[in-house]
Formats: C-alpha cells, structure tokens, sequence
C-alpha cells in the first residue's frame, strides 16, 4: 500500500521544480519529443511507452501498442500491475503515477487510462516533459482541463491522440467526404442519439427498461471492505474524499457520478458528437441549452438531450447540433420520418439527409439518391488509432485526433453538462472561458481539488 506520509504529497501532486527542469534540459539535449528527422529515430526502433492505468480499457490499449517497448507499467490495483507484468516483465512498476514523471528518461511517449477525473493530471506532466501521449476519452474530466491540456499540447508540438477509436473507421470518412462535398447541400442541423441510458433514473421502470441498476441520487455514506491491492487514496486522487463503495469501483460504475465522469454525454459524446464535429468543421458553440430529469447534485442523468448553436465557419453555414441519450430521441425519429436506429448520427441538409452509425451510412430520401455517385475518397485509410499516433510520435507526421482537435470537442461535450447542471440555456465566452450569463456554471467549468493536488 502507499506510504501515507505520501498521501497528499504535494510535492509529488505537482511536480518538482528541480526535477521538472533538470529532467527537461535533459530531455532537450537527447532529442525527446523531436519527429525522427531531427532525432535520427528509425521507423524501426522502437519507442519506450509507459503504461498509466493498465486494466480494463487500459489492459486493451496496452495490447495496441505492445509492439513497442513497454518499459513502466502503472496502476493504482496491484492486479492490474500483476497482470500487465505478466507480457512486459522488464517494465518498472508503479503504483503512483506522478512517481513515474521522477524518471522521465525511461519513456519517450505515455497512454494514459486511468479514470476520467485523473486524465489530466497523468497527461498534463507528459506534454511537459515533451513526451508523446496517447489519453482515453474524454481527455479531461472539466472544461478548464480540457483548455489547459490542448495548450500544453500546442507549446509541446509532440504527437498526441484521444481514444476515439472509431475516428479511424472507414465509415466515418466516407460520411465526412459526403457532407463536405456537398453531397446533401448547407447542413444547418445535426442529431446525434444514443440508446445508453446509464446513471441516475428517475423511476424503477425506466431503469429496468434501460437493463441498468437502480441508483440512489445520494452519496453512500457506508463503506465496503476496499478489494486487496487497490489503493483507494490514490484512486480518488484530486476527487472529493469518502469511504469506499462498491458503486464506484471497479469501471465503468464510476463515470456516472460526477465527481469521477460526466455520465453518457462526455463519455459517448466523445464518440458520437465526433462525427459531425469533423464533418462540420465544428469549434466553440455560442449558446448551449439542456435539460432532463430534476438535476441530481451527486449523479449524472440516464436520459437527457442538449441542444448547441454553433456560428458560421468559413462558408459554412451556422448550425444546431442536438444531442440525445437513453430515452431521449429527435423529432424526426420520434415521428418515424427517418430509420429507427438505436444510435446514430443525423445531417439535415438543403438537398436531403444523411444517417450514419459507426458502421454504415444511408442518404435519405433513399428514392432520391439512387443514382447518386459518391465522391472518390479522399481522406487516406487510417493506420489504425493507436498505429496512428505510434507512427506519428517516430515520423513528426499528424495525428487525426490530436489534442488540439480532441481538446474543442471535449470542451463542447462538457459544456453540455454544465447547461444542464446549470439549467440554463449558456452564452459562451470562448475567450474568457465562461458562461457570460451564469456565473454560477462556473463551479462546473473548473472545479476545486482535494487538498494535496494541484493541477498547475
């Protein structure tokens, strides 16, 4: 277990100014972070990749990148450590990820997978020490956060990559190439649905509908027999303090409380909203408005919608981008004018509509377009996500969902959620960071961190 005189350690919380600096001059001068022309890395050699966070989804992106050289293996549940050993024995193991950032000559690029609410705090340090990193959605757990990673990114210039795996799927180029080419003319409206219904259910029969657990709106006070090896403190990390409960842990039962995720909107929104995000040359909106079920201050929402008013773009048009999950639906599926997909992704244009899942696509009216020549692709096939950005961190080369891009739809995805925590519709200030009509979202946009943890 964790020495408790590190508990809250801040001198681990953020990094050492010493260290910080000592380590980066270090860095400089070896050639970290440089794209292989500068660094004389050959597309053979092999990066050194630290692991943050290696069970569950982490367990998955480490068997991505194991062509590699893992050489540190990290996580706050000993099994996950033990079982990650088992395929990279030469790994040095942690427990604390900010004790891997006191030995930053052992890696040249990090994948972060802890929990949503410490994603920041184990990428933040990488981009600093100008390390490749490659975070799972969504990159942050805040607004705020998601700002001050895709400035850091900007200043380090090394390859970085959300975990939006399926921004590599030949679906969704297809469908970008359609809608920007003008296949359905100016696109002024977009719906994006999920039939997730995960979190907090305003009755019994909803939650049996949804085949999810019936969960209080309260905090459990009580405490459950912490699982052997896993360090609760350092799960928690910046979180509010309490006792263990079963109800967070182990994944995904803790993305539905807000003090760990951000419920369906951030999580799946990441995925879904992706879409019509790069399809639409999508940024800041200016207005965002939600609502759902009576606001719990605990937990997030099973079912809810929220609706994003985004300017023009160039010449492209000013549009509305809706968003619905569990038992919410747009009009147009509502009143069955569209195919009744459990999930998908609705571009409403001048001259017809297209629907899209992860997998396929249809231009509706289907009559219309049965003569319709696609265009000739034009976005190159995918290496794959995570070969993406293994491939980007040798060569100096783009990544597709880089932090930059990644950083403005986490921003957008979350500020959904403060609307609705908020329970107004929001005026964004882009600049200033701040709904210039309610102040009081501002708790949600930054949050204050448990005493000991600081992000800078």
């Amino acid at each position: 277990m964790q020495d408790k005189t590190n508990k809250t350690d801040k001198t681990h919380s953020s990094l050492n100014r010493r260290k910080f600096l000592a380590a980066s001059a270090s860095a400089a001068a070896i050639g970290f972070g440089a794209p292989a022309f500068v660094r004389g890395r050959n597309l053979n050699e092999k990066l050194n990749i630290a692991i943050i966070g290696s069970g569950g989804r982490g367990g998955s992106n480490l068997r991505s990148v194991s062509s590699e050289n893992i050489t540190v293996l990290c996580d706050v549940n000993e099994q996950n450590l033990f079982r990650a050993g088992q395929s990279h024995p030469k790994a040095e193991k942690f427990k604390d990820f900010r004790k891997v950032y006191d030995h930053p000559d052992k890696f040249d690029a990090v994948v972060v997978s802890t929990c949503e609410h410490t994603h920041a705090f184990a990428t933040l340090p990488a981009l600093q020490f100008k390390k490749h990193v490659y975070c799972e959605k969504p990159l942050t757990h805040s607004v705020w956060e998601a700002r001050v990673i895709r400035e850091a990114a900007r200043k380090a210039n090394v390859a970085t990559q959300m975990g939006t795996q399926i921004h590599a799927g030949d679906n969704y180029r297809r469908v970008v190439e359609l809608v920007q080419s003008g296949a359905i003319g100016p696109v002024q409206e977009a719906h994006v649905w999920v039939s997730r219904a995960w979190g907090w259910h305003p009755s019994e029969t909803e939650a049996k509908a949804a085949k999810d657990i019936v969960y209080s709106p309260k905090r459990p006070s009580h405490s459950d027999p912490v699982p052997k090896g896993v360090d609760w403190d350092l799960w928690l990390g910046p979180a509010p303090e309490r006792p263990f409960n079963n109800i967070y842990f182990p994944g995904p039962k803790w993305y539905r409380w807000w003090d760990f995720g951000n419920g369906t909107m951030s999580d799946l929104g990441s995925h879904w909203i992706d879409l019509p995000f790069w399809a639409l040359k999508l940024d800041h909106p200016l207005t965002i408005e939600a609502k759902g079920p009576p606001i719990q201050k605990e937990i997030a929402p099973a079912s809810m919608q929220a609706v994003y008013e985004y300017g023009q773009r160039g010449d492209l048009p000013p549009v509305t981008v809706g968003w619905y999950q569990g038992t919410n639906k747009p009009k147009l599926w509502l009143e069955k004018k569209i195919p009744q997909w459990g999930n998908g992704v609705l571009f409403v244009g001048e001259k017809g509509m297209l629907l899209s899942d992860y997998r396929k696509h249809v231009l509706l009216p289907e009559n219309e377009f049965a003569d319709f020549t696609p265009p000739a692709p034009s976005i190159p096939k995918s290496l794959g996500h995570h070969a993406e950005w293994i491939h980007a961190s040798k060569t100096g080369e783009p990544t597709t969902c880089n932090f930059e891009y990644a950083g403005l739809l986490t921003e957008a995805n979350h500020l959904g959620n403060v609307a609705y925590r908020t329970g107004k519709k929001l005026h964004w200030d882009t600049q200033a960071m701040r709904a210039t009509n309610a102040p009081e979202s501002d708790q949600y946009i930054r949050r204050e961190y448990r005493k000991g943890w600081k992000l800078i």
